[in-house]
């Protein structure tokens, strides 16, 4: 395939998930960080592999891009960015528990677990380490009271049969699912920096 023919493809696929994405969806997942926001509530963030950078990079842009002069600010935190102690629990417990032994530490009733998959982990019992962490974590938080987002690829996966929110890029494509996820990240706190501004 010739280099302008693959670049026109990747691009038309990218442009093809954009108009098949859920607005509903997303606007759940909205509501529900809007909700953590204004209850004071914590947001807890996390994924693995790539989606660990985007994990970073939305804990980040949380913090950050959303605060707005006069208001009072998002509480977050990426559960995969204390690398000492994700080795710890990892050494100690297995890769299985990195996620959800920090939240038996931080979590509170009512507040959020965003959790960022690229398969959504293929089934409860079968979605592999790379995923269980994600969705022990979920089913923590579920079980004590709070609320999970989740952002998942391909089918969704068991992600998506467990989140209160999840929005899901139909493509069974890694890059163009970690792609995708990046610009909802942006997208979701584009819209609530509006919302926080208007409050």
């Amino acid at each position: 395939m010739k280099q302008d023919d693959f670049v026109s493809g990747f691009l038309q696929e990218t442009e093809a998930i954009a108009k098949q994405i859920s607005r509903a969806d997303v606007a759940g997942a909205i509501k529900i960080l809007f909700d953590s926001w204004k209850e004071g509530r914590q947001v807890f963030i996390a994924g693995n592999g790539g989606s660990a950078s985007t994990a970073t990079h939305f804990a980040c842009d949380l913090a950050k891009f959303t605060a707005v002069s006069g208001k009072k600010r998002f509480r977050v935190i990426c559960l995969n960015d204390n690398i000492p102690l994700v080795s710890a629990l990892t050494n100690d417990l297995g890769w299985e528990s990195i996620y959800v032994e920090q939240l038996m530490n931080l979590m509170q009733p009512g507040d959020t677990f965003v959790a960022i998959s690229v398969h959504g982990g293929s089934g409860t019992d079968v979605a592999g380490l790379w995923s269980q962490n994600l969705l022990k974590a979920a089913k923590f938080v579920q079980e004590k009271g709070g609320k999970v987002v989740g952002l998942a690829g391909f089918d969704g996966g068991a992600l998506k049969q467990m989140a209160d929110a999840c929005i899901v890029v139909p493509m069974n494509s890694t890059p163009h699912v970690e792609g995708f996820h990046s610009v909802l990240a942006h997208l979701i706190c584009a819209r609530l920096r509006e919302l926080i501004g208007e409050c």
